[in-house]
């Protein structure tokens, strides 16, 4: 509890201080703002700066921070580190510089940034990419908060054509219309089940493993988990400690706030609340399977199923490890019940189900706005919105059919949306670097955790089961010439 506490109070420290420091690296000043300049009452409009928070954090947060925590901690204790200083250093920076450079340049996307400051045939790949994570992210972000739904009312199926008919919504709609005014409210159950999950915490004071209890990996010899802590930590845990997704979300509120000074609480501030989520819950992993807390949460029946092997290691009459038999989802559902009891559990469920609704909506309205920059096509008419967006729900409404006809399906794209989102990330923070470079600004703010990144997707690519499967050290070695010869070129252009 030690390691939580401490890093609780690094991340709101970080944001006092490094926060700062970003800021002033940046330099926001009182120019007209997007909201201002380009207002149409469709994308572009001012909105209260609370509410722009609450959207931001809404936005970004989905159910990355609370699902990735709890995955990320398989690895061990080392996980805090990353999601403090992670967080600190490069996700809110990250976030902040991405989402202010949005609204020096009239609130465009990630792939108009990337094509003004990478070049133009960066541009159109990252044009075709993030329209594919976009759809993805809302496509799969259907079936999940359906399922947590039916289990307290009605059938899946109709929370999946609830859920979608609610993006459509989201997509079509001005942003004051719906998303103003539903997401803080959204916003609260998010942040009433984080608060309460954290509170819970504090008073059980389990007995958890510290940072100084040792940073390698332990997923081997505790639950059998077969992964490489560098680099697959810095893939499962994403939100909360460093996601290029962000950049896709941001432009949104870039085009929403009246003065680039609320940039810090937005951006950096939103980063930093999604941060505290992301420890709340890998603190709940780390006592679910290293604290044995699930023997303390579940059914005797159900833990009287399970055995411990030769190796340490415990598995259910099936022989399915732990990890195996208790996913993110069903850890999420099995502790809210079990701390908050039925009136809690389901207004912290729901805090989890608002998330990745959120999320996803907000994935298909970038889609439609990344479709209308691509062409230069005007947003305020809904006919041309309808255009956008038909294409957009199509493929969507495909990969939902297909998620929902294979079981496996959920699983298999994720691990590539994973380290997708991590390769936007490298992407975004290259991005930032070259702009911060041009501007005579501090460009090692941005410049350290985006070779960091391309460190971490580069081995990632050539190590991962998910793509080339090649022998890690010598993929190590590979990536760190490549991420060396990267930085080169950065120094040596113009």
């Amino acid at each position: 509890m030690i390691s939580f506490l401490l890093s609780v109070v690094a991340l709101i420290v970080g944001y006092m201080l490094y926060g700062r420091v970003a800021e002033r690296v940046f330099g926001p000043d009182d120019r007209e703002t997007p909201a201002i300049r380009k207002a149409d009452n469709v994308d572009y409009i001012v909105l209260p700066s609370w509410r722009v928070f609450m959207i931001q954090f809404l936005n970004i947060a989905g159910t990355g921070p609370i699902f990735g925590a709890i995955m990320g901690m398989w690895f061990g204790p080392a996980a805090y580190l990353w999601i403090v200083f992670g967080c600190i250093f490069g996700g809110a920076v990250h976030d902040y510089i991405s989402g202010m450079l949005s609204m020096r340049h009239d609130g465009c996307g990630l792939a108009e940034l990337t094509g003004l400051y990478l070049g133009g045939a960066a541009r159109k790949a990252l044009i075709v990419f993030s329209m594919m994570m976009m759809v993805l992210v809302g496509a799969f972000f259907v079936s999940c908060p359906a399922m947590i739904l039916s289990d307290i009312w009605g059938d899946k199926m109709m929370w999946v054509v609830v859920i979608f008919l609610y993006y459509v919504a989201t997509t079509m709609m001005p942003i004051d219309k719906l998303i103003g005014r539903i997401y803080p409210l959204f916003a609260l159950s998010m942040l009433f089940m984080v608060v309460a999950m954290g509170v819970v915490l504090c008073l059980k004071q389990p007995a958890l493993p510290e940072v100084w209890d040792g940073l390698g990996n332990w997923g081997p010899s505790h639950l059998g988990l077969q992964q490489p802590l560098f680099p697959a930590l810095f893939v499962t845990i994403a939100c909360g400690a460093v996601s290029g997704f962000h950049a896709t979300q941001s432009p949104m509120m870039a085009r929403c706030m009246k003065s680039e000074r609320q940039g810090r609480p937005v951006f950096y501030g939103a980063m930093v609340t999604e941060g505290l989520v992301a420890l709340v819950w890998a603190t709940i992993s780390s006592y679910f399977f290293f604290a044995d807390g699930w023997r303390d949460v579940c059914s005797p029946e159900l833990v009287k199923s399970f055995t411990t092997g030769a190796d340490g290691l415990v598995r259910n009459a099936d022989g399915k490890l732990l990890i195996q038999s208790f996913d993110a989802p069903r850890v999420v559902t099995i502790i809210c019940e079990s701390w908050l009891g039925i009136a809690g559990s389901i207004l912290a469920l729901l805090g989890v189900v608002a998330a990745p609704i959120t999320t996803g909506g907000s994935s298909f309205r970038s889609a439609r706005l990344i479709l209308a920059e691509s062409f230069n096509l005007k947003q305020g008419s809904a006919v041309s919105r309808l255009l956008l967006s038909i294409p957009v729900f199509a493929v969507g409404i495909a990969l939902l059919a297909w998620q929902m006809g294979n079981p496996s399906g959920f699983k298999t794209v994720w691990q590539y949306v994973a380290w997708g989102t991590q390769l936007m990330a490298a992407v975004t923070l290259w991005v930032c670097t070259v702009y911060l470079r041009r501007e005579g600004k501090c460009y090692w703010l941005t410049l350290v955790p985006g070779v960091f990144m391309t460190m971490v997707v580069t081995t990632f690519f050539l190590v991962s089961s998910t793509t080339l499967s090649l022998p890690y050290t010598p993929s190590l070695i590979a990536s760190g010439v490549l991420t060396a010869i990267a930085t080169t070129l950065f120094f040596r252009s113009k």
